[in-house]
């Protein structure tokens, strides 16, 4: 219980008390104005009566006021969800853009990878044509030193059997 509802309790449990200790003296009639004419009427029970009517009137401005601050807060509610929606729509909405974003990078960088795979292959291909057309001419060219040398052994050869001096 808070501290404003116990003094409340309170100050209510003092009225009864007090209104049951003199209840004799409230329901006493007097002669009082009520402004344009006399009335003799029990002056403390209406006192009581005006309490009670005091008192239901500021109950009912409090259920009003907590029914009006419940409606304010659930309003409030519902828009801080409808913004958290909108919020998490943008944040889904970043993501996907990311995404998409990174995706299309990574596309691109197989596409850069491929050609240069595909440049790499074409100039492994151009030096293996250049390393087997220059293996060619080195094996022509050793043959042709080969023949050139087989063909001064004939010479040789040949010259020794006819008795001729080699030839230098």
């Amino acid at each position: 219980m808070g501290v404003r509802t116990g003094v409340l309790l309170v100050v209510v449990l003092l009225i009864a008390a007090l209104a049951a200790l003199n209840w004799g003296l409230i329901v006493t009639p007097t002669t009082m104005s009520i402004g344009f004419m006399q009335v003799t009427a029990p002056f403390g029970l209406i006192m009581l009566g005006l309490t009670a009517l005091l008192g239901v009137f500021f109950v009912a401005y409090v259920v009003y006021l907590q029914s009006s601050i419940l409606l304010e807060t659930r309003r409030h509610t519902k828009e801080m969800q409808a913004q958290r929606d909108l919020a998490d729509k943008a944040e889904a909405s970043r993501f996907t853009e990311l995404r998409n974003f990174l995706e299309t990078q990574e596309n691109a960088h197989m596409t850069r990878n491929a050609e240069r795979h595909a440049a790499m292959l074409a100039r492994v291909e151009q030096l293996e044509a250049a390393m087997k057309v220059r293996s060619e001419q080195l094996d022509n060219t050793l043959a042709a030193h080969i023949g050139q040398l087989e063909d001064r052994l004939d010479r040789r050869s040949s010259g020794a059997a006819a008795g001729m001096p080699p030839a230098v």
